[in-house]
């Protein structure tokens, strides 16, 4: 039992969602929606460079106006920059979406890799959805919390990908970006809930609340 609970204030949940939203939309709604339509009314290349053109029209100009660059974004721009390089050069789309498939695999094994860090991966992937101010993050309660939930997004990014991998194989193009984002946004959606349960018990035990808005002004 802890005698003085500790309340810390978190952004607005309006202005948090509208943030993890942005991020979505920017990084997998966007590019993929580009590659599809381009690749229907044009052509593989036409749909290759669609979505490398928005992921770096994102990074740039997040530059140019100084904005921060989530973490997300990054990886995300860094391997699609691999992604069409290899599907331009081969002309398959069986290889493009073969490297996001095996990419859950590597991803995972970052998550493992990140493990002793003081801040894994997952915890900086989080910070891009939600800000944490550091009285969490310095934390060390939390920071154990964000290595064990490592090994549960772990599970996650081989699950999807090993499930990725068997549907490539098997169905159409349409089929298979159907049932895979229908797929890989539930599994996500469970894993993400299951966390969001797992970090409120956590920083119960640690006598800590979190509040969205601004703390109230002493009188």
């Amino acid at each position: 039992m802890h005698p003085r609970l500790q309340v810390i204030h978190l952004g607005a949940l309006s202005g948090q969602l509208r943030q993890a939203a942005r991020h979505l939309f920017e990084v997998v709604l966007a590019p993929l929606g580009l590659f599809y339509l381009l690749l229907t009314f044009t052509n593989l290349t036409g749909g290759l460079f669609a979505a490398l053109g928005w992921a770096l029209a994102a990074l740039v100009r997040r530059v140019l106006t100084r904005s921060p660059i989530p973490t997300v974004l990054w990886l995300s721009t860094g391997l699609l920059v691999v992604r069409t390089a290899i599907g331009y050069a081969t002309g398959s789309v069986f290889l493009y979406f073969l490297q996001p498939t095996l990419q859950n695999f590597l991803i995972a094994f970052v998550m493992l890799v990140t493990l002793g860090l003081r801040r894994p991966l997952i915890a900086r992937l989080a910070d891009d959805f939600c800000a944490f101010p550091l009285a969490l993050t310095s934390n060390l309660r939390v920071q154990r919390f964000f290595r064990r939930v490592s090994l549960l997004w772990a599970l996650v990014f081989l699950t999807n990908g090993a499930a990725t991998l068997w549907v490539l194989a098997r169905a159409t193009l349409g089929d298979f970006l159907m049932v895979t984002t229908a797929g890989s946004f539930s599994l996500v959606g469970i894993a993400a809930v299951v966390s969001l349960l797992w970090f409120r018990r956590e920083l119960r035990g640690e006598g800590i609340r979190l509040r969205f808005g601004p703390a109230a002004s002493p009188s």
